[in-house]
């Protein structure tokens, strides 16, 4: 059974969808097929076909905190190399 296909018109982040184009075309599917498997998931799904979270009242206080630059620790690449040494160890 052949579906019936239609034209429609989005609006989309022109640099957003240039960069999408080239993630799909690693996998051999266009812009349209991306979108059609979104749409049949969804269906599918009966909502968005992944989830979706509010960050809880610990984490939303971590981001404002973090951009008051309060509570953070300044970390060097050399320290953060070492403790990934260290884990592979």
């Amino acid at each position: 059974m052949t579906a019936h296909k239609v034209r429609t018109n989005v609006y989309l982040d022109s640099d957003m969808k240039e960069q999408a184009k080239q993630i799909f075309k690693k996998y051999g599917v266009s812009l349209s097929d991306a979108i059609n498997m979104f749409l049949t998931q969804s269906v599918m799904e009966r909502g968005l076909p992944f989830e979706l979270k509010l960050p809880n009242e610990e984490t939303i206080q971590a981001i404002e905190d973090a951009r008051k630059g309060i509570n953070g620790d300044v970390v060097t690449l050399e320290e953060i190399e070492s403790e990934a040494k260290a884990c592979l160890q």
